[in-house]
């Protein structure tokens, strides 16, 4: 399997319907239980798909099953900000 991509459903059913589709378009696909911390619940696990598909393929699935895309890709971030290292002076002082 390439670069893999993840899609978070919170049905097994839906689960098991997007990795049918994406095997059957010639691309490699698992499903798995994504175990969240802190729940208690199996059954409150949502259902992940690993696949090699490209993530436009997988949007299509994710929208119409209800789920979303869990992107491993980071978010851009912004260099640090300049802070003041002094209170601003608002009235002149007197004198």
């Amino acid at each position: 399997m390439g670069p893999v991509s993840r899609a978070i459903f919170f049905e097994e059913d839906d689960a098991r319907a997007a990795v049918r589709r994406l095997l059957a378009n010639g691309f490699d696909a698992v499903v798995d239980r994504e175990l969240l911390s802190g729940e208690d619940d199996d059954e409150g696990h949502p259902w992940a798909v690993v696949t090699d598909a490209p993530d436009l393929m997988l949007e299509l699935l994710v929208d119409e099953h209800d789920g979303w895309l869990d992107s491993e890709t980071p978010l851009p971030t912004a260099p640090p900000l300049e802070l003041p290292t002094a209170p601003k002076r608002i009235k002149k002082p007197l004198g």
